[in-house]
């Protein structure tokens, strides 16, 4: 089971400047923390509440389609591309990295079962794109674009060059090479999939893309490249039933979502850093920062009150940036709440030669690598009490399908349950919204005429 330790919070750690009376505000927010989770539950089922991913655990149809489309393209590809995005990329590259072998796509097609290669294009910097479209067999590579809205400037653009180029390489058949995963009915993407044939998913109603990574925006990726979808999706349901329960004794989200509330509204903690102690959870967060950070920073509040409110996220690595971060966590603006996520078993485990025993190394002899790297998690978690640093820590007991699963959703319920605390609408993007039409007007499209002419003006000036 996932664990949340919250004693690095508290002021008898941290001192009452700095850390917060844990037991005193649960009780103060028992009350509003259960009508957040009664009211979370309540209206998930509500079209326009943007809560549909609370349900994503429960879409057997969708599970068995993704199964169904793997099982039928198994040993066809040797590469699977994804074209995508922000949240329908970052979910998805976080869990492959987790749960995938180690240097997955530089094993043999033996070591990987049979399994493709999986690479994630989430940019358009042309050197890395045409390095990897000179790499690719296109006759071998199933290109996944995902897209909800269809007109997505970054990830329409490298669909166009990567068609043109299936189209050149393999004539008329490209089009087994390629499955779209965007809206049900409407959209650019739906429209030009309909015409030309291709194999769809849905991106459901309701979904936001930083949402989403339990609907076949992520689950087609994790099913083509061998994950145990069904262990994923069982991950899911299983802490969906623990984070129902409205006491804030029993909810870890919630405890989490009021710790980092306080500390940022009461202490002035306004940055959240997130630091796995595990290479395989890296990229968690970076998808706890897109999560985090476009769901709570807002000028407005749900009544229209300016408010400018939001941790902003930070990603960390431990132990890696234990040597480069730490002294500023430490001696620098105390200004943070880290938040520690450590591996109780690792699949492996490797041991430290006795070698140089008569130096001022040879105490690490004898000993494994497992339990220095969590003597670095507990050390470091000390030190930053010593400094009156206040962290959390959540313990995942191995890295697997269930298990990262429910970290995942974890946080996402933390993070709904956080906005309603800002009093914030936790599911909108206003703020990206106005540089993805400055961009529309740049490349010229169709109605941003005046726009363009406009933003010119400004480019001149700043």
């Amino acid at each position: 089971m996932l664990q949340l330790n919250c004693k690095n919070a508290d002021e008898k750690v941290v001192g009452s400047d700095n850390g917060l009376n844990i037991q005193y505000e649960f009780e103060q927010y028992k009350d509003k923390i259960a009508e957040i989770i009664t009211n979370l539950n309540r209206t998930k089922d509500i079209p326009g509440e943007w809560l549909q991913w609370m349900n994503l655990g429960y879409s057997e149809e969708t599970l068995w389609y993704v199964k169904e489309y793997a099982s039928m393209v198994k040993d066809r590809f040797e590469n699977l591309l994804i074209l995508g995005i922000g949240g329908s990329a970052l979910g998805g590259s976080a869990v492959c990295e987790a749960l995938l072998k180690p240097y997955w796509n530089m094993l043999s097609e033996q070591e990987r079962n049979g399994y493709p290669r999986i690479f994630f294009l989430d940019n358009i910097d042309p050197d890395t794109m045409n390095g990897l479209f000179d790499i690719l067999d296109w006759e071998k590579t199933l290109v996944n674009v995902i897209t909800k809205s269809g007109s997505t400037a970054e990830t329409m653009s490298q669909f166009m060059i990567v068609k043109d180029r299936l189209e050149k390489e393999l004539g008329d058949n490209y089009r087994r090479n390629i499955v779209a995963t965007t809206d049900k009915n409407v959209g650019v993407l739906r429209q030009i999939a309909e015409q030309e044939g291709y194999k769809t998913f849905v991106v459901p109603d309701d979904v936001g893309g930083r949402f989403s990574v339990f609907s076949a925006v992520g689950l087609l990726p994790f099913a083509l490249v061998g994950l145990d979808v069904d262990e994923i999706i069982r991950g899911v349901k299983d802490m969906d039933l623990q984070l129902k329960n409205p006491d804030i004794y029993q909810n870890i989200a919630a405890q989490n979502a009021l710790i980092h509330y306080l500390l940022d509204t009461k202490k002035g903690k306004n940055i959240s850093v997130m630091m796995p102690y595990s290479s395989r959870l890296r990229y968690i967060s970076d998808w706890y920062a897109q999560l985090w950070a476009e769901s709570l920073g807002k000028n407005k509040d749900k009544q229209g009150n300016d408010v400018n409110i939001g941790q902003t996220p930070v990603k960390a690595l431990g132990v890696t940036d234990q040597h480069s971060q730490i002294q500023l966590y430490n001696e620098g603006p105390n200004n943070k709440i880290i938040s520690f996520i450590r591996v109780e078993n690792f699949d492996t485990t490797l041991q430290i030669p006795n070698i140089f025993e008569y130096t001022g190394v040879g105490y690490l002899g004898g000993k494994t690598i497992n339990r220095l790297i969590n003597a670095e998690a507990d050390s470091t978690r000390v030190a930053l009490s010593d400094y009156c640093r206040p962290t959390v820590t959540l313990t995942i007991p191995r890295v697997n399908e269930y298990y990262v699963a429910g970290l995942i959703y974890m946080l996402e319920i933390q993070t709904a349950v956080a906005g309603e605390l800002y009093n914030i609408n936790t599911y909108n993007q206003p703020g990206v919204e106005q540089a993805k039409n400055y961009t529309y007007a740049l490349m010229g499209r169709a109605g941003y005429d005046e726009s363009a002419h406009i933003l010119r003006e400004k480019m001149a000036v700043i």
